[in-house]
């Protein structure tokens, strides 16, 4: 087979790869996406709550109440969950997460990430007018529920901090919630509604569209093994099915297996995930949901999809390839049934991700220091589906030359050494 030739390759076809190509390729680079499924959108970026989160300025930090920390450590939270036996490869990358977690350094974080935030929702609505498909957005906002006083008092803290920069949150009492889910049952001391989120109803969905956008506008989509990336001389080949494809730019941005390629060239990341598992149910009867709803004390969150209601849990410590173990979803089911009518399963079992995590809860975009042309997009935490287009965007103003909408020096891999 010939040698193909590109100016870009994209190693990872989820929702932040295909973004990357997308800005790459409307700023006039011959681009191809490389991706060892034979399409877009199916690890990742398929599973999640569906939030375009431009609500979302403060990340998700490790905690500092020591009551919090001890609930999760002996497994009394239903927001966490943790493998024993992967603890001890764990531990320093927790120890550096608490740490980043601080007031004065997850302030740093959250700043550094605001201006990605405020563009999330505005780059998402170009690339899905672009590709046409309208239906893969809902305005609704979501609904963050709760059900103690302690909750709600400390969520209304939160809120008041993050109205300091734009968010706006409408807060709810028992019967307002009713009125906004008629189907929601149980007792909650309040909730507050994100009226300006996107909800995608099918976000594995609106990866793929966004790749078939590329294909029209002359994209390549190739299989292959990421992990047979090489350099030779000034270029960077890959192998796929179709043969031996060769570019002058590299951008990785394959998520929680990033690592298989930064770690055989030399750079010492620290990126883990957090593994979270997804369940779609059919709805009883004629029972609707309008928006996502979090059940905030109970650690899952309930979404409208196409494919019925998903029922999403919080985050499991564990290696990212160890047999799933999907406890929080079956801790879980029996409290969904109780806060909104479900009936059976619509799949066989559970569905298992892995959320790519940096210890400051910051991706990693920018050039690589050590290798021309090899460029990072990964480690985008909990907002992969937000922030895919956002900083998409960025690591191609960075390739081209442009100047870049945002600051990108906080999220440059040299802030590990």
């Amino acid at each position: 087979m010939a040698e193909l030739k590109a100016d870009v390759l994209v190693l990872g076809a989820g929702m932040v790869g295909v973004s990357a190509a997308l800005h790459l390729q409307k700023r006039g680079r011959n681009v191809v996406l490389i991706d060892r499924n034979d399409v877009a959108g199916e690890e990742t970026s398929y599973g999640n709550g569906g939030l375009i989160e431009c609500a979302s300025v403060f990340p998700y930090m490790f905690p500092r109440n020591v009551g919090e920390i001890l609930r999760y450590a002996f497994l009394r939270a239903p927001q966490v969950n943790y493998h024993f036996r992967d603890l001890p490869a764990f531990l320093p990358w927790l120890a550096r997460y608490f740490l980043a977690s601080s007031p004065q350094r997850a302030l740093h974080s959250a700043m550094a990430e605001l201006p990605l935030i405020q563009r999330s929702l505005i780059e998402h609505e170009a690339l899905i007018e672009e590709a046409n498909v309208p239906e893969l957005l809902r305005r609704t906002g979501w609904i963050k529920l709760f059900r103690s006083e302690a909750t709600l008092a400390a969520a209304l803290k939160d809120l008041k901090r993050a109205g300091e920069h734009g968010v706006t949150g409408e807060v709810l009492d028992g019967p307002a919630v009713i009125a906004r889910e008629p189907h929601l049952t149980g007792e909650f001391s309040g909730a507050i509604h994100f009226p300006a989120p996107g909800f995608v109803p099918d976000p594995g969905g609106l990866a793929k569209a966004y790749a078939a956008l590329f294909g029209r506008k002359g994209g390549r989509y190739l299989v292959g093994d990421a992990r047979t990336l090489e350099q030779s001389g000034a270029r960077w080949k890959v192998a796929t099915l179709e043969g031996t494809i060769t570019a002058r730019d590299v951008v990785v941005a394959m998520g929680p297996w990033s690592d298989q390629i930064f770690g055989p060239l030399g750079y010492s990341i620290p990126l883990q995930v957090k593994r979270g598992y997804h369940l779609h149910l059919k709805p009883g009867g004629n029972a609707v949901l309008n928006h996502p709803v979090l059940d905030t004390d109970q650690g899952f969150l309930l979404a409208p999809m196409t494919r019925g209601i998903r029922l999403t849990t919080g985050a499991e410590f564990a290696h990212r390839d160890a047999p799933p173990t999907p406890v929080q979803v079956e801790r879980a089911l029996p409290r969904a049934h109780q806060l909104f009518p479900l009936d059976g399963p619509v799949d066989a079992k559970p569905w298992m991700g892995a959320r790519p995590c940096l210890p400051d809860m910051l991706p990693v975009i920018g050039k690589a220091p050590r290798h021309a042309g090899l460029w990072f997009d990964f480690g985008h935490q909990h907002h992969g589906l937000t922030l895919g287009p956002a900083t998409g965007r960025l690591v191609a103003e960075l390739m081209t030359g442009e100047t870049p909408f945002a600051d990108a020096r906080p999220f440059a891999a040299e802030r590990f050494g």
